[in-house]
């Protein structure tokens, strides 16, 4: 997939992108232990995605700058070998699972019972993503935004 513009699907993140994400783990581990936990998920997450088959990687890449920016308040950790994002209490609230880890044909965006997504007696909490788009990104960010609320 080719980086065309930033509402694309991207070849990876920037040179500017990663120095300004490892900057922001260094900030948080100098704020102490809770800023270190919540820089080594950082960390974590990052080397995560950056293992992933070009494909996946962009697409994780553009849910991780959407998660951290529609709901900064919730931690970048790993999850089963996943990028995931907890709250406050630790508890996953969504995770983006690659389409290579089990060699489906389609990526996913999935919440977890942390997310206030309830809607009734049934609701989805668990969507496929083949490619990003802007409105793609649109419904990510109201879904996570509604996950968090």
């Amino acid at each position: 997939m080719s980086a065309k513009n930033s509402t694309t699907v991207t070849a990876g993140f920037s040179a500017e992108e990663r120095a300004a994400m490892k900057e922001r783990a260094a900030e948080l581990r100098a704020e102490g232990k809770k800023g270190a936990k919540k820089a080594d998920g950082l960390e974590a997450v990052l080397e995560a995605i950056a293992k992933m088959a070009p494909e996946d990687r962009a697409l994780a890449e553009r849910v991780h700058l959407t998660v951290t920016a529609a709901a900064p308040d919730l931690s970048p950790k790993t999850w089963y070998g996943m990028p995931a994002y907890a709250n406050a209490d630790g508890k996953i609230v969504v995770a983006f699972k690659n389409s290579g880890k089990f060699n489906t044909r389609y990526s996913t965006l999935e919440f977890q019972d942390a997310a206030n997504l309830d809607d009734g007696d049934l609701w989805p909490v668990s969507y496929a993503l083949q490619q990003w788009s802007p409105a793609v990104e649109k419904k990510v960010t109201e879904l996570v935004k509604a996950a968090v609320s």
